[in-house]
């Protein structure tokens, strides 16, 4: 009997060599399978599920999992404004080690005795699935043809060749991944560390010239709601919705291109273009309400343990228990990040023009920054800043300064 194998399959080259190689070169039978975290379309994933089959797989299923990608790691990412090296919303790291949970978790469904994906030997994309394959299927073989074989795109493509597989593998400038929390644009120039993206790498052109005003509205930390000129005001009862509509609003702007310098897993320096509208718009919005409605020893520990989880969410750490004791912590911290965030776009930028909330700490009633004091008199600083500054008055007396 052949053995059973999953592969995780996208439908590029690199998953097509593996379907070929593992069920005519090793005898397998292949169980692919496609997880959807929100960047497919339908006719993709039919396309992607004929290409499959005609290339020779026992079965193909597609697994949806986009909602549970929002509601068990997504909406953390902007509870705790998460931008790696203040910069990149994470959008293929949180993608990617879903993918792999699901595709672990369908191996032990079907009681798959390997699991497959096609990942290089340079990236961190092979970690995160390995380390998902083996924390979900410890007993279950790890095959990695592409990494284990070290194949050339060419080699690849003329043993497909050789197997009667003479599809045109197109190869593109740029290389694209479209997903719900944002796109990632790789090509030459993000090989150097001087160069930008050219405008036509974009995959969400410029289309939009006049700038507009929209409101988000937040409930708990959650997008529920975008009002705007040219669409009116609309509410999600789904987040995922939400993140989706203000992508189409704020893309055709140019908003939300940039370039993420980082530390892969693997010890190297690398660089990833990104175009991530909805993302980058949602945390800064997210976070200018936090800074009006929390108080500053809540901002502090937010901001240091949400860089630490998103830390540890990029390097596939995800499934390591602290990650859940830090989700409860985010969570309990947006009780009452609920308000409007009025938004500027505009080409190429936009701009976060204000705050309405009903648990505003900025009140007026307890005095005015730099104006006047309401609820303390002069005496009760000079007090304060006597006491708070002894310490140091002491140490210096002490020591001479």
């Amino acid at each position: 009997m052949s053995q059973k194998v999953v592969l995780a399959f996208s439908g590029g080259l690199d998953t097509s060599f593996c379907v070929k190689y593992l069920s005519e070169d090793r005898g397998m039978e292949v169980y692919s399978v496609l997880v959807d975290t929100g960047g497919f379309s339908d006719d993709e994933l039919k396309a992607i599920e004929e290409r499959a089959y005609s290339l020779g797989v026992k079965s193909h299923v597609t697994i949806s999992k986009t909602d549970d990608y929002y509601q068990q790691c997504l909406k953390f990412l902007v509870f705790g404004n998460v931008l790696k090296n203040n910069t990149y919303p994470l959008s293929v790291s949180a993608e990617r080690i879903f993918q792999a949970i699901a595709a672990a978790e369908y191996a032990r469904e079907i009681g798959a005795t390997a699991i497959a994906h096609g990942s290089t030997g340079a990236g961190n994309d092979q970690v995160r699935f390995d380390m998902a394959f083996r924390i979900i299927a410890p007993d279950a073989e790890v095959i990695t043809p592409i990494r284990d074989l070290r194949l050339s795109r060419e080699a690849e493509i003329e043993y497909l060749k050789a197997k009667g597989v003479d599809q045109e593998w197109h190869k593109a400038a740029y290389s694209i991944n479209k997903g719900l929390w944002g796109t990632s644009v790789g090509g030459k120039e993000t090989l150097t560390s001087d160069q930008f993206l050219p405008e036509s790498a974009w995959p969400t052109q410029v289309t939009k010239s006049e700038s507009e005003t929209i409101t988000l509205t937040f409930e708990h930390g959650e997008i529920k709601g975008i009002a705007g000129p040219s669409h009116g005001g609309e509410d999600f009862e789904n987040p995922v919705d939400a993140i989706r509509k203000l992508t189409e609003l704020a893309g055709p702007f140019g908003i939300g291109r940039d370039i993420h310098v980082g530390d892969t897993i693997i010890g190297i320096k690398g660089r990833v273009g990104f175009e991530a509208p909805a993302p980058l718009i949602l945390i800064k919005a997210h976070h200018t309400l936090e800074k009006h409605v929390l108080g500053k020893w809540q901002l502090y520990w937010k901001e240091q343990l949400a860089n630490w989880y998103g830390t540890m969410l990029h390097e596939g750490q995800f499934m390591d228990p602290v990650m859940r004791n830090i989700e409860v912590f985010l969570n309990d911290t947006q009780a009452h990040v609920t308000g409007k965030v009025h938004v500027l776009l505009a080409p190429y930028r936009f701009q976060v023009l204000g705050i309405e909330s009903d648990h505003d700490l900025m009140s007026a009633k307890f005095g005015s920054y730099g104006e006047m004091n309401n609820a303390w008199t002069g005496d009760d600083v000079r007090g304060f800043s006597k006491v708070a500054s002894n310490q140091v008055m002491i140490y210096g007396k002490i020591n001479d300064q």
